[in-house]
């Protein structure tokens, strides 16, 4: 079972069958911590995309912004994100040169289509690409996280606060499904604790030393192969490191929209 410091009853990890509306509601709401369920990926699924990833163009990102080595495919919208909140043009290009990569990588079962679909039959309505004056944008990126990531948090409306698209997104949740796993550690940690001014002083490069979160109660969730895996990026979280193996998932966050529509971007 996942791990708990028991404060407040509604801020808890659950393990489910199956996603539904309710977990993406409550998620939203901001009083569930996260929802795995297990198997969500079939191991042959998970197999398939494994041996697509070195098919991918894949990159590390800039040490002097992102210390730890997080191996990436696919742009995020943060990582074009410019002074003054607008968007780098350069997106666009990435954008559709990902969207080539993929398509020649040849999936026969798409992780991210197959999540989607599934995330989509819970809500009760297809998830639709977040839009940029009428162009759908990326949805799907890899991460290969081998040595932990910093405690940080995602929040779009923080990111871009004039607005990143068209859909007025309300509420935003982060999914990463594994398609590999490693022999230890590896952990997601999420906190019951979201930014504020006075966390800046424990700032560190993309994200915060550990003394932002640590009077806060958490859950802490170890992936296993093919687990899927929703919560809230606004509440803050990390990645614990690896002891041996690869830590590989797919990932992409939604957005509820003030029309109740799910938005998906990466």
């Amino acid at each position: 079972m996942p791990g708990t410091t028991a404060l407040d009853p509604l801020f808890h990890a659950a393990d489910a069958p199956r996603f539904t509306d309710r977990h993406l509601a409550t998620l939203a709401a901001g009083t569930l911590a996260a929802v795995r369920v297990p198997g969500f990926l079939d191991p042959a699924v998970c197999a398939a995309a494994l041996a697509a990833v070195d098919r991918l163009p894949t990159a590390d990102y800039d040490p002097a912004r992102v210390p730890t080595p997080i191996v990436r495919f696919g742009p995020a919208l943060n990582d074009y994100r410019t002074a003054n909140g607008g968007l780098d043009g350069r997106y666009w290009h990435d954008a559709e040169a990902a969207r080539a990569a993929w398509q020649r990588a040849g999936l026969r079962q798409d992780p991210i289509a197959l999540s989607l679909a599934r995330l989509g039959s819970a809500w009760g309505a297809a998830v639709t690409p977040a839009t940029i004056a009428g162009r759908a944008v990326f949805g799907g990126t890899l991460r290969e996280i081998n040595a932990g990531a910093l405690v940080h948090y995602d929040d779009i409306n923080r990111e871009f606060p004039t607005g990143a698209f068209d859909q007025e997104v309300i509420a935003q949740l982060a999914f990463n499904v594994w398609v590999a796993v490693p022999e230890g550690g590896g952990a997601t940690t999420v906190w019951r604790h979201r930014w504020e001014p006075a966390d800046e002083q424990a700032r560190d490069a993309y994200g915060y030393r550990p003394e932002a979160v640590e009077r806060f109660q958490s859950v802490s969730l170890t992936p296993q192969l093919g687990d899927g895996l929703l919560f809230n990026p606004a509440n803050y979280h990390a990645v614990a490191p690896n002891r041996g193996g690869r830590r590989i998932a797919f990932a992409f966050f939604l957005g509820l929209t003030t029309t109740g529509q799910l938005v998906a971007w990466s």
